[in-house]
């Protein structure tokens, strides 16, 4: 299964994975107003064992196939490893 990915102009560090390049009739309406403009950053296969930095495969193929898209939403600062302060003076 391939995925196309986009990313919200307006949200920061949202993306929307959609079954369809440019399917954005897929998103519902107050989402896609939500979301602003959506650029297009990534097209990937989801082949089963494939993994992604942020979200679960499997969870992204299933809603691909229920509902044609996928929203992948910021992570919270406590449960994002990249958040943390490391002390750097950079």
């Amino acid at each position: 299964m391939h995925a196309y990915v986009y990313k919200s102009q307006r949200k920061a560090d949202t993306y929307v994975y959609l079954a369809a390049r440019d399917d954005f009739d897929a998103l519902p309406e107050p989402l896609r107003t939500q979301l602003g403009p959506l650029r297009f950053v990534l097209d990937v296969a989801l082949a089963p064992g494939r993994r992604l930095a942020r979200e679960d495969a499997a969870r992204v193929r299933a809603n691909l196939d229920a509902q044609r898209f996928h929203l992948q939403m910021p992570p919270r600062a406590a449960l994002d490893p990249l958040s943390e302060d490391w002390g750097t003076d950079a």
